[in-house]
């Protein structure tokens, strides 16, 4: 083959794998969640062409992969109703293609002509050709009968068994239904201030038609790109959910303070810290995190020590007056904005990252100076990962000791103090003002 002819053949292979619109550029992004593991983001960023959508269809490419995630298990139940018999494992490019059918007659409102065609196009390419009347015809069925699939229990449909019993066996048959329906709805788009003027912070939450939570996290609805909002560019706000925003809040006040956070990417907390006057030294392993950490500082317009090392081997050269830890984890108190989590984490991954959570823990506390503050944090849902891994700690360190969060210290979020003075807030929490993440955070403190 000639220069010229391999040429060609390189650009006619690169053309076919261009997404022919957004349900194609969906369609890979959720092969590559399901069946390869990447992450929702990720998937989305690697999905060929979708970067030369307009914003409108970009938009709904997302809409369309969070929707298929968040109700994969009704939308799996409902096709297996459809068919003869399930596809084989081996045609789940197929099966992702009748997901996507699915999610748009019966959850996103498109019309069926539109939803069918559409969907039964992305079959035209020689791997699923031979698929198309099939796929044709089990979405003209479920083009008549989609009505049926809201009868389904979709809170425990589409929740993993394992993640459904560990919820309730943690808290309760009841809250544990509480959570998986939150899981389902489009979660709202929480921006903590940079500090200023009271007025200030008014004018802005006026500006973007925001409610102002307690705590002072403003809250927007169908808020749209971010980097468009009104005090993006300014340096006004970063994007922390309201729950997020509270480990910090256990220290008090911290201006002068020198204050170690450990897992510091994506920079929510490090910013809080930053802007209330601590001198942070923020410690993270991820150079593409650290990356766009050091960007979100620098639009803030806020300084902090960055250092990329692995906080288990790494050394400070001198003990902080305070340490936040915030732990790796499985991250099952944010599938209400990371639908891909309940299909990407497995109960081994609970066991592996309490593990690290907790050579971690032993590790950062011998950071902190006498009679320092110690808040340790974890996005997850499990108690191996949070309430376990601080009773565990509390077993063998007969220096440190709990210090229960009060109802006064966290106006607004006096049902998220458990019985032991930690903080566990749930995504079932405030639901009728859109929720919050799940966060568990235990405040200790150095005796000496």
């Amino acid at each position: 083959m000639s220069d010229k002819e391999s040429e060609r053949f390189r650009v006619k292979r690169e053309r076919s794998s261009q997404p022919r619109d957004a349900r194609a550029a969906a369609a890979h992004a959720l092969g590559a969640i399901l069946r390869r593991g990447r992450a929702l983001d990720q998937a989305l960023a690697d999905a060929p062409g979708l970067d030369a959508l307009s914003p409108r269809d970009a938009a709904f490419a997302r809409l369309l992969l969070l929707t298929t995630l968040r109700r994969l298990g009704q939308i799996d139940a409902f096709l297996a109703g459809l068919m003869e018999r399930p596809l084989p494992a081996r045609r789940g490019a197929v099966q992702d293609v009748l997901r996507l059918g699915v999610a748009q007659l019966a959850f996103l409102e498109t019309p069926a002509h539109a939803a069918v065609a559409s969907t039964v196009a992305l079959t035209q390419g020689q791997r699923l050709a031979p698929y198309r009347g099939f796929v044709n015809a089990v979405l003209r069925r479920a083009s008549r009968e989609h009505g049926a699939i809201a009868a389904l229990d979709g809170p425990r449909l589409n929740t993993p068994d394992w993640l459904w019993q560990s919820w309730a066996r943690a808290y309760g048959e009841e809250r544990c239904r509480a959570i998986a329906e939150s899981h389902l709805q489009e979660p709202p788009l929480d921006l903590s201030l940079a500090s200023g003027p009271e007025d200030r912070a008014e004018a802005l939450r006026a500006a973007l038609a925001a409610e102002r939570l307690p705590g002072g996290t403003l809250r927007l609805r169908g808020a749209g790109a971010v980097t468009r909002l009104k005090g993006y560019e300014a340096g006004a706000w970063w994007v922390q959910d309201a729950a997020a925003a509270l480990p910090v809040r256990l220290l008090g006040p911290v201006a002068g303070k020198h204050v170690l956070e450990i897992g510091a990417a994506p920079g929510g907390k490090t910013a809080q810290l930053a802007a209330a006057g601590a001198r942070v030294t923020a410690v993270d392993r991820s150079a593409a995190r650290l990356a766009r950490f050091r960007e979100n500082l620098a639009r803030l317009g806020l300084e902090a020590e960055i250092v990329e090392a692995d906080a288990l081997d790494w050394h400070p050269p001198a003990l902080a007056d305070a340490v936040l830890l915030d732990v790796p984890c499985t991250a099952t108190g944010t599938i209400r904005r990371h639908p891909d989590i309940p299909h990407g984490r497995k109960p081994a991954d609970v066991e592996r990252l309490a593990a690290l959570q907790g050579r971690l823990l032993a590790r950062a506390a011998g950071m902190l100076a006498r009679g320092g503050l110690f808040v340790y944090a974890s996005c997850s849902l499990q108690p191996e990962e949070c309430e376990r891994q601080v009773s565990a700690f509390l077993a063998v360190a007969p220096e440190f000791a709990r210090v229960p969060v009060r109802a006064g210290e966290l106006a607004g979020f006096s049902e998220a103090i458990t019985a032991a003075g930690d903080l566990r807030t749930l995504p079932c929490h405030w639901a009728e003002a859109g929720g919050m993440d799940g966060f568990y955070a235990a405040r200790l403190r150095h005796l000496g």
